[in-house]
Formats: structure tokens, C-alpha cells, sequence
């Protein structure tokens, strides 16, 4: 008689299953507690840190925020959905992105008899806006936190992508934007379907604003992942050219509407400078595949293109100068932060960083050598002698400072003997000369 009917308080087999799904993801969910050194102000801190995780393997696996923890994490403790805390190591990083990979201690695990759930990955490229997701973390350190709310835009676009720790983020994907409530301690947790699959990486929010919330697509989170698992960092290709979008300018260069990507500027000898190119000119194809450049949002796909070739491969760029379709070839270089090693001298008062090539290039130096100075201590030699955060540092009693390596052995004979050490800098590409005194 009431096999027609649904009785109240029954459940339909496709709303277990979802449940069963929701509450597996929230027992795959981890708080993540990182202490790290810093180099700041010419001295070497420690700080400590909380965000969320995600495991998502049966090897303990988690993927987080490259914010989360860093390659200069000490020591990083896991909570379990069981409450119980273990150690976990980075597994690979990468700022570009904004994600990291840990892995549990197995060892651990074993010994403990730890046991823990596994989430996995949806598509995020069948999301739409209006669709119900969560993110789950650990708020302010609240673990095991759920809110609630909906897609507001599959493709958010940053022009100028607040940056990890300093290093740049965000130019090769655009972003999930929600509203579901994003607050410090969610970072890493993941943003997550009905069923709980996981479609995004919560990743950051707008301070002051009402829910304006962002995740690391699924799509990008799973490539990136493996590729951290696989080799520890993500090897990308850089020519030098620096994006920006076309619209409005087709008919200045008598283009079809959706064709082209304008180059807003080329850097100081990229690949792309040595084979001609300059800012203004219009890309039309790579490797004879047209690319569309029109609006901001499909600038990320372009440069992740380029990004994604082999180092070392030949690439032939068709491009527009004025009215002259031209071409040109370029052989890629591996892509590099601006942001380089960091390092303190604390006998000194001295924080610095070496200089990157691509520092090298956007500042026109001669080469990517030397010691940009990030800090200096009051009261210490340096800050005595009037070095200052900007200076970079070429050469220490007189021998040039090619690496970081080459500083920190005429520190240890200055540790082992204190004396009066000579250190010439470029400021504004004016040489100047200090004298650093015990």
C-alpha cells in the first residue's frame, strides 16, 4: 500500500549517499599548525601558525596553502578529525599557486595506529554560479568549522594578485568566488559540493568585505598536486613578456574582435627582448595556436600556456608590430621569482635576500648578483654604519658577492675573528662604501 509514498523521516538512498560523502570530507579535514623561521629586521624569528588541510590519499597526503606552510616551516603538527595531532614534512610548494603538499609522518601513524579518511577531487569545471558549496577548516583555530553559501563567479581575475609571503601568485589561473565565510585559519581547507567533493582550495577573502571569499579551482589544485608529489616543485617556462588585455584596441590595429594579445611590456633580456619583441606589439599565435587575449580573465590561460612548455623549447610567436604581421622565434628559460633565498647575519643586524635574475632584470642591473638588504637592526654594525632596506650588496672587503654562499663565508671569518669589515654597495646605481665595526 505504501510502496508509492515516501514516509516521513525516511531518507532517499541519493541523500545518504551525499551525507555518507559530507561526512567522510569532514573527517578528511585537518588543522595545520606550522612554526617557522623568518628573516626580518636583520635578525632570525621563529613564528607559529594555524590553517586548514585536506587529505587526499590513503598515504596521508593533504593538500593546503603554500601560505600555510612554507619551505622555512621547523616543525609542522597535524590535528586529525580524531583529535589526535601528528607530525607531517612539505612534501613540494608552489607560491604561484598558492599550494603546498604535507604528508602525515607514517612512521607515526603506524606506531600509533592512527587511522584517518581520504577525501577527492570534483570537477570544478562544471561549476555555475548560484551552486551550493561549503568550506570547511579551522576558523580563528575553531576546527571542524562548516559554512555555507553559493558560487558567485567561476573566473574571478586579479590584475594585481596579492602576492605569498612577497613571491607572486595567481598569474596562471583565475579564481572560485564565493560567499561562504572565509576567515584567517580557513586557508587550505577545501571548498566542497553537497556530497562533499572537493571543487576548490580556499585560499583568502577580502578583509572589511561581506562575503567575498576565494578558492583555488579543483581543475588547477589537481594538476598542481601531482606534480608536487611527483617532483617537489612545478617547473614552468618563461619568455618575458608581461600580458594585458585587448579590449577596446582592435580597431586600432585593425584586428577581428577575439584575436591577439596585447604585450604591455617585454623584460630587459627575456628571451622575448632578444628576439625583437617590445611592448605594444600584438601576439597573435604560439606554435601557429591562435590566442585570445580580449578580456583580463583569459590572460591567465595564455601565460599558463607558455608557462607549461618544456625549458629549453622553441617556441614561434607570430605577432602584429603597427600594420606588419612579423614572426619570431624564442627558446624558453625556466621561470624564476623575484623574491630571492633569504638570509640574516645577526652579528651584523643584516637581513638580506639574494638577488634573483628576474630582480636583475625588472631593476636593469648588470647581473643577477649580489644581496638585496630586507632589514636592518638598530643599534647593530649595519644599521650603525648606514646600510638600508633597498641597498644591494656587490662585494665584503673588496670580493665581489656573487651568491648568497659566497656572504655567509665572509661572515663565519668575521664571526671567528670580529674586525672591521668594508662593504660596498649599489644604491640607485650609485656605489657607496660601508664600514660594519664590531
Amino acid at each position: 500500500m505504501l510502496s508509492g509514498l515516501l514516509l516521513l523521516g525516511a531518507t532517499l538512498p541519493a541523500e545518504g549517499a551525499m551525507k555518507r560523502g559530507f561526512n567522510r570530507l569532514l573527517d578528511a579535514v585537518v588543522r595545520i599548525d606550522v612554526r617557522e623561521v623568518e628573516y626580518d629586521s636583520g635578525t632570525r624569528r621563529f613564528s607559529a601558525g594555524v590553517g586548514s588541510g585536506v587529505i587526499l590519499d590513503a598515504n596521508g597526503l593533504i593538500l593546503t596553502n603554500a601560505h600555510v606552510a612554507s619551505p622555512n616551516a621547523v616543525e609542522i603538527n597535524v590535528t586529525l578529525a580524531s583529535l589526535e595531532r601528528v607530525g607531517a614534512r612539505l612534501v613540494g610548494w608552489d607560491h604561484w599557486t598558492d599550494l603546498a603538499v604535507l604528508q602525515l609522518d607514517q612512521s607515526e601513524v603506524s606506531r600509533r595506529r592512527l587511522t584517518f579518511a581520504h577525501a577527492a577531487f570534483g570537477d570544478s569545471t562544471k561549476l555555475h554560479p548560484g551552486q551550493t558549496v561549503y568550506a570547511v577548516g579551522t576558523p580563528h583555530g575553531l576546527t571542524r568549522t562548516v559554512t555555507r553559501g553559493i558560487i558567485s563567479n567561476t573566473r574571478r581575475y586579479f590584475a594585481d594578485a596579492q602576492g605569498v609571503r612577497g613571491y607572486e601568485t595567481g598569474s596562471f589561473n583565475t579564481w572560485l568566488q564565493t560567499d561562504a565565510a572565509i576567515n584567517p585559519g580557513n586557508s587550505g581547507g577545501p571548498l566542497v559540493t553537497e556530497d562533499g567533493e572537493v571543487i576548490g582550495i580556499n585560499s583568502r577573502s577580502y578583509l572589511g568585505a561581506d562575503n567575498l571569499s576565494f578558492a583555488i579551482p579543483a581543475d588547477v589544485a589537481r594538476r598542481i598536486m601531482a606534480g608536487l608529489v611527483r617532483d617537489g616543485v612545478i617547473r614552468r617556462s618563461y619568455i618575458g613578456l608581461v600580458p594585458g588585455a585587448l579590449q577596446d584596441l582592435e580597431g586600432f590595429y585593425a584586428l577581428e574582435l577575439n584575436t591577439g594579445l596585447l604585450i604591455n611590456s617585454v623584460d630587459t633580456g627575456s628571451p622575448a627582448a632578444r628576439a625583437g619583441l617590445r611592448g605594444g606589439d600584438i601576439l597573435l599565435a604560439i606554435d601557429g595556436r591562435p590566442v585570445d587575449g580580449r578580456f583580463p580573465e583569459q590572460l591567465p590561460a595564455i601565460q599558463n600556456l607558455i608557462a607549461s612548455q618544456p625549458v629549453g623549447a622553441t617556441l614561434k610567436l607570430a605577432y602584429r608590430r603597427g600594420t606588419e604581421n612579423r614572426e619570431g622565434a624564442v627558446m624558453t628559460e625556466p621561470l624564476e621569482s623575484r623574491v630571492g633565498e633569504p638570509w640574516a647575519f645577526e652579528k651584523w643586524g643584516l637581513s638580506v635576500r639574494s638577488v634573483s635574475r628576474t630582480y636583475a632584470r625588472e631593476n636593469q642591473l648588470a647581473a643577477a648578483a649580489g644581496l638585496i638588504v630586507i632589514g636592518v637592526q638598530a643599534g647593530y654594525p649595519a644599521a650603525v654604519a648606514g646600510l638600508a632596506r633597498g641597498d644591494i650588496i656587490t662585494k665584503i672587503d673588496g670580493q665581489p658577492i656573487t651568491s648568497l654562499d659566497e656572504a655567509r663565508q665572509a661572515y663565519a671569518a668575521y664571526e671567528a675573528k670580529p674586525a672591521p669589515t668594508l662593504v660596498e654597495t649599489s644604491r640607485n646605481h650609485r656605489v657607496s662604501l660601508y664600514v660594519l665595526k664590531p
